[in-house]
């Protein structure tokens, strides 16, 4: 006998109005931000102050500075971040988080402070059928 499939109950915000130009899920555009590793605790070290890149590479030590450079692109392509030259000699990079990046601040302190409660105990995955490992 088949199940009956249930209506989902979980609606958009009442304050989020669809329009025709919506295609995608407002909750994947946000995350589309946030995508990549390193991108959250990018945001997380800008979310004070204005950093510079060597400052950010202090700041997340296990980064590279490939990678940091990398996730400032795109931070910044997706206007999250905002770059200006600094006149200096030699010049200078500052980064700082733009309105939207500063929005973004309070999901990923809401994502930190989950891990806080999860400590170093991450929840293990299912075992799946069939693949059981019996031992002696």
């Amino acid at each position: 006998m088949a199940l009956k499939v249930r209506r989902n109950k979980a609606t958009i915000p009442h304050d989020i109005v669809p329009t025709p130009a919506m295609t995608e899920c407002p909750l994947t555009r946000c995350m589309d931000l946030l995508s990549g590793m390193w991108a959250a605790h990018v945001i997380w070290h800008l979310s004070k102050d204005a950093r510079r890149f060597g400052e950010l590479r202090r700041d997340i030590p296990a980064i590279s500075a490939r990678v940091l450079s990398q996730r400032l692109r795109e931070l910044e392509a997706k206007r999250v971040v905002s770059r200006t030259v600094l006149p200096t000699t030699p010049p200078s990079v500052e980064y700082a988080l733009t309105e939207l990046g500063v929005r973004l601040v309070p999901a990923v302190a809401a994502l930190a402070s989950v891990g806080v409660e999860l400590g170093h105990d991450p929840a293990k995955p299912r075992a799946r059928r069939g693949n059981t490992v019996r031992r002696a």
